[in-house]
């Protein structure tokens, strides 16, 4: 749960090929191992997460912190931080072979408030 987020109850599934990711991970395969093996219903501890933690999970992993903004009619999500979620989302979809719904609390923001994460390259999202 993160500060921007904590009163938000409300869980939205977003498909990860509509969520924009900006900034590239950095990432930690094993923590991603025991999501993947927590959503698939065979939970794996890992550095920030015991076995028996995971297997409360029910198979979810926690919602992920998106920043939604609308622009000229159309919405755009974006995604900063859950990195070792969203690749295990996608490790799942690459299995499958079909898109899959992220659970996300979304936080709705401006273009501008964006710009404070990306700076200039701030055009380049709405491409």
């Amino acid at each position: 749960m993160s500060i921007q987020t904590g009163g938000l109850n409300r869980i939205s599934g977003i498909p990860l090929s509509q969520i924009r990711r900006p900034i590239a991970p950095v990432l930690d395969h094993q923590k991603i191992d025991a999501m993947v093996s927590t959503m698939k219903g065979t939970p794996e501890a890992s550095k920030t997460c015991t076995k028996e933690e995971a297997a409360v999970m029910n198979s979810q992993l926690p919602p992920i912190d998106v920043l939604c903004v609308r622009d000229q009619g159309k919405t755009y999500y974006f995604g900063f931080g859950g990195c070792h979620r969203f690749q295990a989302y996608e490790r799942i979809r690459d299995q499958t072979g079909e898109d899959v719904e992220v659970r996300c609390k979304i936080i709705p923001a401006t273009r501008s408030q964006l710009k404070l994460y990306v700076g200039s390259s701030i055009d380049d999202m709405f491409n």
